[in-house]
């Protein structure tokens, strides 16, 4: 049985977190971290976040059985469906936060970056329905291979702006949002998308997350009667799994898995798989594990799903692992195109590619897994946006 690890100090995760940002960028961030811990303090912008939650994303959303997979794995299997969220995925719970925040302080427009697209539509949708101007930045081959999401966040009212770079994907629009943020953060917000980044993203991001785990603690206990004894999410940055694993995280008889991306395979080196073959250093305002070369210099990352191809984690994941609260497997893209069609032709749900490594993983386990178990998964986002691109590559 494993313990609860504790953090040591705010914005820190054991040797992991903290704020690494040119000095531009300070006062924002002790601006920001001033202004969320003030919110959490204050009752009234609780009360807003749930009623918005609830009124416009539709929360809660539903924990499903899933009884066709339940019985090709051998296991009890319920889905968090975040995929029934207003806008299709996690992502919204966060926006809205960082929206309500925004506003709280000031801001006159909203900053994001976006990988699958889906923090991009949440970022835009939230902008639009505070009446703020919104700019995100999109590394060129993710506005290639999403172009239903950028085309989404443009009718929104958005500006979306391509990135050239690296490889033109979600480390890339990150570098690109950070630069322009620091030359706009006295009236704009970056509205980060994971919980990763310079503190207080990744405690900020994890606060506006957790609302998955509640709703899942509370809606298993009501169908099982129990706890369940796994919990399995996808981690690029990592902010769906650490919303479904944080208010478990004291429940230290139930395993907390992440599935990483293992592309065409770790030892091909074509992956992103962070926890399971990267090394400590810096990356994006925060020390936490990243896919880098002797050097320090940060390696290409491959995908098929374009949430998850990041060259880092989030660092309270970094932390989980290492203290060994969480588990940390990969899945390749082989294994995720699989388990996105076996999803939807035997439960009648398409997943998001990102989702679909959490289900390729609970396929995986198959073997070690009892048919007492009760094994959460969650269903970080609807796979929509991954139609044409999953058609394209096993056509092709």
């Amino acid at each position: 049985m494993t313990t609860q690890p504790t953090p040591t100090t705010p914005g820190r995760f054991g040797r992991f977190g903290g704020r690494y940002v040119a000095a531009t960028l300070l006062n924002a961030l002790e601006e920001l971290e001033a202004a969320f811990n003030g919110a959490m303090a204050d009752p009234a912008f609780h009360e807003e976040y749930h009623a918005m939650l609830r009124d416009y994303a539709g929360r809660p959303s539903p924990l499903t059985f899933a009884p066709r997979l339940s019985e090709r794995v051998g296991a009890r299997i319920y889905l968090k469906r975040e995929d029934l969220n207003h806008t299709g995925a996690h992502k919204i719970n966060n926006t809205i936060g960082q929206g309500l925040l925004a506003r709280r302080m000031g801001k006159q427009r909203l900053i994001g970056e976006t990988g699958a697209g889906q923090h991009g539509v949440a970022t835009a949708t939230i902008a639009a329905r505070l009446g703020l101007p919104c700019k995100v930045f999109m590394g060129v081959e993710d506005v290639r291979r999403q172009k239903l999401n950028v085309y989404r966040m443009r009718l929104l009212g958005t500006e979306v702006v391509p990135v050239e770079g690296l490889q033109g994907t979600l480390k890339d629009a990150c570098d690109a949002a950070m630069r322009y943020w620091m030359g706009e953060y006295e009236d704009s917000l970056y509205v980060f998308g994971s919980v990763a980044g310079p503190h207080p993203y990744p405690t900020m991001v994890r606060n506006f997350q957790r609302v998955i785990g509640d709703e899942a603690r509370e809606q298993i206990l009501a169908a099982e009667g129990r706890l369940p004894d796994r919990l399995i999410a996808c981690v690029g940055g990592g902010s769906n799994a650490m919303g479904l694993f944080y208010p478990f995280m004291a429940d230290t008889s139930i395993r907390l898995i992440g599935v990483e991306a293992a592309g065409y395979g770790i030892d091909t080196g074509l992956h992103s798989a962070s926890i399971c073959a990267g090394s400590y250093g810096v990356l994006d305002g925060m020390a936490s594990l990243i896919l880098q070369d002797d050097d320090g210099q940060i390696l290409p990352v491959h995908s098929v799903a374009a949430g998850l191809d990041y060259p880092g984690v989030g660092p309270e994941h970094a932390f989980m692992h290492e203290a060994g609260r969480a588990t940390y497997a990969n899945v390749t893209d082989e294994q995720a195109l699989a388990a996105f069609r076996t999803l939807a032709e035997l439960e009648g749900i398409i997943p998001a590619l990102e989702s679909a490594h959490a289900v390729a993983q609970v396929i995986a386990m198959a073997d070690e897994l009892s048919e007492d178990e009760v094994v959460i998964v969650n269903m970080s986002g609807r796979g929509d946006k991954d139609c044409e691109e999953v058609e394209r590559l096993t056509h092709a």
